[in-house]
């Protein structure tokens, strides 16, 4: 059977989602090979079989998933002779931890933070409807929403620091390998390497070096990514 994986698209084919990131660790993690299937902005009919609008989508076969958690834990489940996702029996747990920590505490930071340069990625058919659809969530121009002062960038950098003092003591949020636990965080910031050239982390930061090893992960396939320098 074939996997396609439908994920969304930007110039110079960059993978827009911190979602879709996720999903793409995982499925390396597994050793899994997919074709990937670029969805636009406005082009949503693209996923319509899947009776709703958000991507990452997955279909494996005659089976359609959606959500990136969701997902996850299907690959984990439906191929248990590859290496687990999770890791341990713990691992799950912690990574769902993770997963709500960054889709709560730290993309609403991040989106202000980036959201401008996003915008100028995304492809030039797309961009009406990105600055419309995003005006109208936030209520104000994306340029007035967009904030990258130190002061901002200090702020996110802070609401990072659970990771960084785990890191303190360990290669990995997961302990001495990666895990979703890892992937969780590591979609986000690559999500932001992706669309901004914007430097969120110092390179003394242990999260620099942790982010590092990830890029190089998979024969480097994160690094290699179309994005700005890490």
């Amino acid at each position: 059977m074939t996997i396609r994986f439908y994920d969304l698209v930007g110039t110079d084919n960059r993978r827009m989602s911190p979602y879709g990131w996720r999903v793409r660790m995982a499925l390396a993690h597994k050793g899994l090979d997919y074709e990937w299937v670029p969805v636009r902005f406005t082009d949503k009919e693209v996923i319509g079989f899947s009776g709703q609008k958000l991507v990452p989508v997955l279909t494996d076969g005659e089976t359609v998933v959606f959500d990136s958690w969701a997902i996850v834990n299907y690959l984990e489940d439906s191929y248990p002779d590859r290496p687990s996702i999770f890791g341990d029996p713990g691992g799950k747990a912690l990574a769902e931890f993770i997963m709500h920590w960054a889709n709560t505490q730290l993309h609403p930071p991040l989106i202000k933070l980036i959201l401008g340069d996003v915008f100028k990625i995304v492809l030039p058919e797309d961009q009406p409807y990105f600055r419309e659809s995003r005006e109208k969530r936030f209520g104000m121009t994306l340029e007035d929403f967009t904030d990258q002062s130190p002061e901002r960038l200090a702020a996110f950098r802070a609401a990072l620091e659970p990771a960084r003092l785990c890191l303190a003591s360990r290669p990995y949020l997961a302990g001495a390998a990666p895990s979703y636990a890892d992937y969780a965080l590591f979609g986000s910031l690559q999500w932001a390497r992706c669309g901004s050239p914007l430097k969120l982390l110092a390179e003394d930061d242990p999260l620099h070096g942790w982010r590092q090893r990830l890029l190089d992960s998979f024969d480097g396939m994160p690094g290699k990514a179309v994005g700005f320098a890490a």
